[in-house]
């Protein structure tokens, strides 16, 4: 039997699922019998089922086995924007530049969300991106020294902090959230807008296990629109 790849055995247990072999809410075989039915390595089905359970339609417990969910969830598909390729794919002209860029203690209330010490310090950057000259967003971003000691002599007048932390540092897990608000003053000055005018803004947190990476807001300016997929 030729030896199948952890993405082959994801498809071949995703159809499984979706004929109804496996219907909703049935407990599947565990990862060495279907190491021995695919010809693979248990780490190979293990990355497979570990797949599917991110993508909600398997739920796995240590001591329970694995079932299929009883009410499979779509999940939309958010890969990291890079705000350059944004840019680019509207046809317009990208550039980038560096407002702020130094090591401050962050407020109290970003610092517990970020699992800081009272009193360390970040690297705190504010960039902006421009579309044919004119402003597109406006970012503000904090940076774990500890995590990313590098970000200090990356070359970020050269590329922007978003686009080299998203090639550069890997990350576990995130968060991030999406809402609509009123530009204030020193936003709308940034992305040189009106005071008060509608605005959608991004705020994301990344990790890496239990160590953050970085805090990033994006101020898009106003008629942005975010497209993902289902």
């Amino acid at each position: 039997m030729i030896k199948k790849s952890h993405h082959t055995v994801r498809q071949s247990i995703q159809q499984r699922i979706e004929t109804g072999e496996w219907p909703l809410g049935a407990l599947i075989p565990g990862e060495i019998v279907l190491a021995a039915e695919y010809g693979c390595a248990r780490t190979t089905i293990n990355r497979a089922l570990q797949a599917l359970a991110d993508a909600g339609m398997l739920i796995r417990k240590r001591k329970g086995g694995t079932r299929v969910c009883s009410m499979p969830v779509r999940l939309a598909k958010f890969a990291i924007p890079i705000v350059r390729e944004q840019v680019e794919a509207t046809g317009c002209q990208y550039k980038h530049q560096v407002v702020v860029n130094i090591l401050k203690v962050p407020e109290k209330e970003i610092a517990a969300g970020l699992n800081l010490a009272s009193g360390e310090k970040a690297n705190y950057l504010e960039t902006l991106h421009f579309a044919n000259g004119k402003p597109f967003a406006f970012e503000q971003r904090w940076v774990n020294l500890k995590a990313v000691p590098t970000i200090l002599t990356a070359p970020l007048h050269e590329i922007s902090a978003n686009e080299w932390l998203v090639k550069t540092v890997p990350f576990s897990s995130g968060d991030v959230v999406f809402y609509a608000t009123n530009a204030e003053q020193r936003i709308a000055d940034a992305i040189e807008t009106t005071l008060g005018t509608a605005i959608f803004v991004s705020d994301r947190t990344t990790w890496f296990k239990e160590e953050f990476i970085t805090k990033v807001k994006l101020y898009y300016q106003a008629g942005f629109q975010l497209y993902t997929q289902l």
